[in-house]
């Protein structure tokens, strides 16, 4: 029989050794919590969201394939689950992003100008001023072409017939029948994603296509595929009555060898494509994500060739557009001078 007193040197003794085992437990007892880390902007990555979504354009055209290069470019270099989500095109990306439906999109400077101004009966007079400009993707040039036993070489053989014009809210679908009528060439316009009108141009139910996105464009590889047709662009007294019209579009050449069944270079206009963010995203991930795309310049070249020219030195065709203050931190690291007009009002030094 145990005294009273040797009871409690026992239970002592026991609850002692129990303490050590709680204190040696195999890790079963949690560890505080490591430090957080901290990116280029100064506030905590558990800021961040654990996924993201980059509005592209139709399938078969060179926004769905660049945004799909940008979005592995994120997994990789971030760890952040990235989705391309097919939408409209610029117009629509930048009403996506400004209603922070979408974190990520892509715009040609036309609609995006038209959108930050209020302009344009898609706008419903809203200026769009939530959207930033993030990185500079590649120039846009106005693609236009038919099978070559239709007779069609060039915009003015398209008085009368049908044409296709891209999806409504895209570049093409919201330019294409306004050159085409500032021009006076009167036609049937059909719009649709790139896609569809390949299969109608294809099945004969189009006269001709036409296309604002960087070279080369799928659909008109597709098409070149199973049928001979011919290139050609807004050159000439309509280049110059278009650029006069809209200043934002520009003398562009489309060089031939992005094209193998075409001999020459085609004379055209072009209008830059701008990555955009909404203005709330993080300093810090908007820097990572900009960083990103420029580190793995090789990863968004085999993408899509249209980024060769998506380079930090081409921000500079932005000239207007607020730019996010993470992606300002980035060019001036890099020693590039920025307009004063792109810096927002929450900018800060």
């Amino acid at each position: 029989m145990f005294s009273k007193k040797s009871f409690y040197v026992l239970l002592v003794l026991l609850l002692g050794f129990s303490l050590v085992l709680g204190g040696c437990g195999g890790g079963q007892q949690a560890s505080p919590p490591p430090a957080q880390s901290e990116g280029e902007g100064g506030s905590a990555q558990s800021e961040w969201p654990s996924s993201l979504t980059i509005g592209s354009a139709s399938i078969g055209g060179v926004y769905h394939v660049y945004a799909g290069g940008w979005a592995q470019v994120i997994e990789k270099a971030l760890g952040i689950t990235t989705g391309v989500e097919v939408t409209g095109g610029p117009n629509h990306n930048m009403q996506l992003v400004q209603s922070g439906d979408l974190e990520l999109g892509m715009v040609t400077m036309g609609p995006a100008w038209e959108a930050w101004h209020g302009e344009g009966d898609w706008t419903n007079g809203l200026e769009h001023r939530d959207v930033r400009v993030l990185f500079p993707m590649y120039n846009t040039y106005s693609q236009w072409w038919a099978t070559k036993d239709s007779g069609i070489k060039s915009l003015a053989d398209l008085e009368g017939k049908i044409v296709g014009v891209g999806p409504a809210g895209g570049t093409s679908g919201t330019y294409h029948p306004r050159i085409l009528e500032l021009l006076g060439i009167k036609t049937t316009n059909r719009l649709a994603g790139l896609s569809d009108l390949v299969t109608q141009h294809i099945d004969g139910q189009l006269d001709a296509n036409s296309f604002a996105s960087g070279v080369p464009v799928a659909g008109i590889l597709e098409t070149a595929a199973q049928k001979d047709i011919v290139l050609f662009g807004v050159d000439g007294e309509a280049r110059d009555k278009v650029v006069a019209e809209w200043p934002y579009w520009s003398p562009a050449t489309i060089p031939a060898e992005k094209y193998d069944f075409i001999d020459e270079d085609v004379e055209t206009i072009g209008i830059w494509n701008m990555a955009i963010g909404h203005k709330d995203l993080p300093d810090d991930l908007v820097y990572e994500i900009v960083k990103a795309v420029f580190d793995n310049h090789d990863d968004m070249v085999l993408s899509h060739s249209s980024a060769e020219e998506t380079v930090p030195e081409n921000i500079i065709h932005n000239t207007w557009m607020w730019m996010h203050p993470g992606a300002i931190k980035y060019y001036e690291d890099q020693g590039i001078e920025l307009p004063a007009d792109v810096y927002p009002p929450e900018y800060q030094k």
